[in-house]
């Protein structure tokens, strides 16, 4: 049973009761989360049944084919945006060819899985939370657990599913995009040959830095699904509710993709 009703607590008498009290509802959030996603992960032995599979390719397009625009625009300015900058520092000591690494060290690492991340949180989370926000306060999520439907397995997994998948094959793809970004102005504002800024930016970049991004894409699209799911099954208080769960799970992914990109980094690389 997914609870839904808003739990009611004493008001509290002074500033130390207030931020006790939220330290209490913050708790609760993270546990019936946590919850939440334990229960995504079991309900995925059901993936290869036929009418999960097709919710599960339906979500994959959302979340993947329909991003592509807004996330190959990001990309490719991205890249612009870091192969500029950094050239433009090093072409004071004639360093200007190493550009090339700069940027795929840096899409590999962080800016590929960052921007992947923010993305998927602002346009394909905020829908989910909207979605699903609007089936509960409409009782539309009552309804399939009083017909015996689960609404973890039937609403949950697949988008839980989906964004596993598809978070880390944007993320790449990300990269890719944003490589040859920075390769455009390497040779058009900055004097790099095509052929030299491919060669640094292999040479150097590691399968490890490839491994690290894909991780942390894969850890950020998890999130982003349990969060606004999360927002979307405990929505209240009708149409004011739903904007206002939309909006939370959109702050929260942002934060939580930040803090965790932050550790995974720190794991890895210190």
């Amino acid at each position: 049973m997914i609870t839904r009703e808003p739990v009611a607590y004493p008001s509290p008498r002074n500033a130390v009761g207030a931020l006790g009290r939220k330290l209490m509802l913050l708790c609760r959030q993270v546990g019936m989360a946590s919850v939440l996603l334990a229960r995504g992960v079991i309900a995925a032995r059901h993936m290869l049944h036929p009418r999960s599979r097709r919710e599960i390719v339906r979500q994959m397009y959302v979340a993947g084919i329909r991003s592509l625009g807004v996330i190959t625009v990001v990309a490719v300015f991205t890249g612009m945006i870091l192969a500029l900058q950094t050239g433009i520092e090093l072409r004071r000591f004639n360093q200007e060819v190493n550009i090339g690494t700069a940027v795929m060290v840096s899409m590999l690492r962080e800016m590929g899985p960052f921007m992947t991340g923010l993305i998927l949180a602002a346009c394909v989370g905020s829908a989910m939370a909207a979605q699903i926000g609007t089936m509960a306060v409409s009782e539309e999520v009552a309804a399939l657990e009083i017909m015996s439907i689960d609404p973890v397995r039937f609403l949950f997994m697949p988008r839980l599913a989906s964004m596993a998948v598809m978070t880390p094959l944007l993320a790449f793809y990300t990269c890719v995009m944003g490589v040859l970004g920075g390769g455009i102005v390497g040779s058009t504002q900055l004097g790099v040959a095509w052929g030299a800024y491919i060669d640094n930016a292999t040479r150097y970049a590691e399968v490890k830095d490839l491994y690290v991004g894909l991780l942390k894409a894969f850890l950020f699209g998890v999130i982003i699904a349990t969060v606004s799911c999360y927002q979307g099954f405990t929505t209240t208080q009708g149409a004011v509710g739903v904007g206002m769960s939309t909006r939370q799970s959109v702050i929260v992914s942002f934060l939580l993709v930040l803090i965790v990109g932050y550790f995974v980094t720190r794991l890895f690389y210190v």
